[in-house]
């Protein structure tokens, strides 16, 4: 069992942020700017899940992970929070948000049916979410001339997202997922996630005017797909989730403890609520 701490982080989202805010890079703002917009609805998809999981169990079995996911919960809705007066920001530039309605229309299928596809879902995405957090935290310097205030945020969510990578897939195993569904629905969610962060990253682009300047596309090239590119960089760690005998903690999260510890000022711990 893990156990896991709300931090309410201490910046300050009502003031502007700037058009080019990572580094001045157009490619690599577009894309934090993607991925945020889809942070409200996924968190609070997540949040449903995990806590209809928790229900579903039997009451011995709550007993156990009663603890984490009430600290689940309270970090998924400080990230849906935060994340959400970051997109508030951001729209201000006169980006549109087309991953969250998508999202929305899918994720109404899923209305009363079996628990554990929701579980297997958010499992998933949490894998995803913690290869995303490592490849930042082991990248700081991805960062490291952008508004100090997002650098805060990203790599705190990032540490944040690491710490609890195993709370959805424990609840899936508990409640009997097999491993063809967990699997299966992996594969689903990879190419649903890579091609809406793709859409809305050049939708992002477009409205800014620099889809196609060629500086876009080599920092695309680099970030993405480069000796050290997010994509090159995590596809070993992706593929071990096929594996019968995989579990998130095989995963090391040692640099998520180190910045949450080396980085104490930037929050406060306000317990765990559900």
């Amino acid at each position: 069992m893990t156990a896991l701490v709300v931090r309410r982080l201490l910046i300050d989202l009502d003031k502007p942020v700037a058009r080019h805010w990572c580094q001045n890079d157009a490619f690599l703002t577009a894309w934090f700017n993607a991925l945020s917009m889809s942070f409200p609805i996924g968190e609070q998809f997540f949040i449903d899940a995990v806590r209809n999981g928790f229900k579903s169990l039997p009451a011995e079995k709550q007993e156990r992970f009663r603890d984490e996911v009430q600290g689940f919960v309270g970090q998924e809705a400080t990230h849906r929070r935060i994340h959400g007066l970051f997109n508030a920001q951001i729209e201000k530039h006169g980006l549109h948000n087309h991953w969250e309605p998508r999202a929305r229309q899918r994720l109404a299928l899923l209305e009363g049916g079996d628990v554990r596809h929701s579980v297997a879902i958010t499992a998933a995405n949490e894998h995803f979410t913690a290869l995303f957090a490592e490849w930042m935290l082991s990248h700081p310097d991805l960062l490291e001339r952008s508004d100090p205030r997002l650098k805060t945020l990203w790599l705190w969510h990032s540490a944040e997202e690491a710490e609890h990578k195993c709370t959805a897939f424990d609840i899936y195993q508990a409640l009997g997922g097999s491993h063809a569904w967990r699997v299966r629905w992996m594969r689903r969610v990879t190419v649903i996630f890579l091609s809406d962060a793709l859409r809305q990253t050049v939708s992002n682009l477009r409205a800014d005017g620099t889809l196609w300047r060629w500086s876009t596309w080599r920092s695309a090239a680099r970030h993405m797909l480069g000796r050290d590119g997010l994509l090159r960089s995590s596809y070993g760690a992706w593929k071990r989730y096929f594996r019968e005998d995989f579990h998130p903690d095989q995963q090391d999260s040692g640099l998520s403890a180190r910045w949450l510890s080396d980085n104490e000022q930037a929050y406060t711990r306000v317990g765990a609520t559900a």
